[in-house]
């Protein structure tokens, strides 16, 4: 499905006038995602996380250096992190069909629209007539429309009341249950463990370790320390420090 192996990314930059550097943002990540699975990555803002994404589907600007492969069997799509990557100037409903154009499906908009808990008058409206829920539904039947092997979340939950963030999230591991790889990129420990088989931990653009969901119980004894770190701060666990 998915094979990250050693990848590194870089972006090149002018130091004065002539002089080009390189900003190291990933290094040595190596990782497998299989169909039928929920990957969860997570990590703080920098970590490298939206960097991870956009280089597995080949997304990087021009002056990005990527070290290393990827490898996806199949279809791939992104899911977002921004409603920006939404047409301001068409609906919902022919953003939808446009999508599954792209990918060569026939998909009905109104069942797509059905499929992530949005009425089918939704797709008549723009994307400034929609809410942040509903625009990221949008996204998300957009994504689905397509029918890919592999769907890499990018923080799709950014901004939703917990009500619309858990709508999306069992929709994603729905699509794990019928067979699709998910990656899903998020700041969210506690809203991933829910729905992730395993959990990926990003820190500095180092894969810091890759954990079973399962194994983030009691004082989390069994994990890595930064997956440790992350578990032993959430709230519900009292934000405890291993310092």
């Amino acid at each position: 499905m998915l094979e990250v192996a050693d990848l590194s990314v870089t972006f090149r930059r002018y130091s004065g006038l002539f002089r080009q550097v390189e900003k190291a943002c990933l290094t040595g990540v190596s990782f497998r995602l299989s169909p039928g699975e929920v990957l969860a990555v997570i990590g703080s803002s920098g970590a490298g996380k939206s960097i991870l994404a956009h280089a597995i589907l080949d997304l990087l600007p021009a002056n990005a250096v990527l070290r290393g492969s990827v490898r996806v069997a199949g279809r791939a799509t992104l899911l977002p992190q921004s409603t920006a990557h939404l047409d301001p100037l068409a609906s919902a409903g022919r953003q939808i069909g446009r999508a599954a154009d792209r990918a060569g499906r026939r998909r009905a908009v109104v069942p797509a629209l059905a499929g992530v808990g949005l009425a089918a008058g939704v797709a008549r409206l723009r994307p400034h007539a929609l809410s942040t829920g509903m625009a990221r539904r949008v996204m998300l039947a957009a994504a689905l429309a397509q029918e890919a092997g592999l769907i890499v979340a990018d923080e799709p939950t950014a901004g939703l009341d917990p009500h619309h963030r858990n709508v999306i999230l069992d929709r994603l591991r729905a699509e794990a249950d019928r067979g699709a790889g998910v990656l899903l990129i998020t700041h969210d420990l506690s809203a991933a463990l829910a729905r992730a088989d395993r959990v990926a931990v990003l820190e500095g653009g180092v894969l810091a370790g890759v954990e079973p969901a399962r194994a983030f119980a009691g004082a989390g004894e069994g994990l890595s320390p930064a997956a440790r770190r992350l578990w032993r701060a959430l709230p519900e666990n009292g934000f405890l420090s291993d310092a």
